[in-house]
């Protein structure tokens, strides 16, 4: 606390403050704050801009009960105050401020939730930066960095995508190999919780329930589980869904933070010393299926685009991905996207280096996949194979029972 105060009163001398001491409390230095907007012009618009506001709020500071104070007990009253908060650590915006039940309950005027940036973003970012990609390694790129404007700010112009991984990721104190534990102790006051749950996630594309990570984790039931998964959630590192057509419309909860994934798929618990690893190993088997699994979290967070593209944007929807109940000759799908209009887009993801070709086996895959999810949903809406790729479709005599193709190029829209 003694060195969020200091900084605080640093701030305030920068600004004319007449202080002759650091506060020693969080309600002496909102006092002292308050001195020094009294001494300027009161018919002039005067801003508080505060940053990272969570790194002020230490354990028994008393620092939220102070703000409350001065807001409720003098700045509420002053037409010409703006009081511009921000954080990084987006639970702590959501539980302190947004909903808080306490003094500044319902006392937000705005909110301006900066999420990652999407694939268009950061070709636009590249382009203004002279970083030379193909769309092609951008959404490679987006797989291990998720769009986080931090990171991709660490690529270097005039190195390939390849050379740039191996800079940031696998030679030695590369700066995201290392950036796990910093991560999540900085944003979360629960954090090896956090990771705990994290790491399961990571198991399993789909995800785990509530019930199931209970279990695995051994972590107790109830409101501090309850409280670990709503700031991730919040925090846009896990996302929760129902299954589609599954009776108990059970939640499941899936990991959703790319550079998460990335970390603990590729860097987590390995002994690799191999600077150059992926420039070594882009065309190995691992890689190639880590592509072809990534791109399909890459699609979810792009539905919009997705919906864009098909023509749906206005289109209440619900997506998901499915898999059969049966235990023999079952199926499962990417992704649903159940429309209100009556039509049920089989979205099939498939990340390629040239157009994608429908043989008479995938075909096969395709009919008995539709045929099963008929089966078993007994759904009454026509289905609509779609897919979703890098370059396209190739047609042949097996393309005409893709209804609808959505390229790369759609996803940077």
């Amino acid at each position: 606390m003694e060195q969020q105060l200091t900084s605080f009163y640093s701030s305030l001398v920068r600004y004319g403050s007449k202080g002759k001491k650091v506060p020693s409390s969080w309600l002496e230095a909102f006092d002292a704050l308050i001195n020094l907007l009294e001494e300027q012009d009161a018919d002039k618009r005067q801003v508080i801009f505060i940053d990272e506001l969570p790194w002020l709020d230490t354990p028994r500071s008393g620092f939220v009960t102070a703000l409350e104070h001065f807001w409720n007990g003098w700045a509420a009253g002053k037409q010409n105050i703006m009081l511009i908060v921000c954080g990084s650590a987006t639970s702590w915006i959501s539980d302190k401020l947004l909903n808080n039940k306490g003094g500044l309950f319902d006392r937000t005027t705005d909110e301006i939730k900066l999420r990652p940036f999407t694939l268009g973003e950061c070709e636009e970012y590249y382009q203004a930066n002279n970083i030379v990609m193909s769309k092609f390694d951008q959404i490679q790129c987006y797989m291990a960095t998720g769009g986080i404007p931090y990171y991709i700010s660490m690529l270097q112009k005039g190195k390939s995508l390849a050379q740039n991984m191996d800079r940031l990721f696998f030679e030695p104190a590369a700066k995201l190999g290392l950036e796990f534990d910093r991560l999540y102790s900085s944003l979360f006051t629960n954090a090896e919780d956090c990771m705990t749950i994290v790491r399961l996630l990571a198991q399993k594309r789909q995800g785990y329930t509530r019930k199931e990570i209970v279990s695995l984790t051994k972590m107790p039931d109830g409101g501090g589980l309850s409280a670990t998964l709503k700031s991730l959630e919040v925090s846009d590192f896990i996302t929760s869904y129902v299954k589609y057509d599954y009776p108990k419309r059970e939640v499941y909860f899936r990991l959703t933070d790319f550079y998460s994934k990335f970390y603990l798929s590729f860097i987590d618990g390995r002994k690799t010393t191999n600077p150059h690893f992926w420039q070594d190993n882009l065309l190995t088997p691992e890689l190639t299926a880590w592509r072809g699994f990534t791109f399909e979290s890459l699609c979810y967070y792009h539905l919009p685009q997705i919906k864009q593209a098909l023509g749906i944007s206005g289109v209440q929807t619900e997506a998901s991905p499915w898999k059969s109940r049966k235990e023999k000759d079952g199926a499962q799908i990417d992704m649903i996207i159940d429309r209100a209009d009556r039509i049920i887009n089989v979205c099939e993801m498939k990340f390629c280096e040239d157009d994608f070709s429908i043989n008479a086996a995938y075909d096969k895959n395709l009919r008995h996949k539709l045929s099963t999810f008929a089966e078993e949903t007994k759904c009454r809406s026509s289905l609509h194979l779609t897919l979703v790729t890098t370059y396209g479709l190739k047609f042949n005599e097996y393309a005409g029972r893709v209804q609808s193709v959505v390229t790369m190029d759609d996803l940077f829209k």
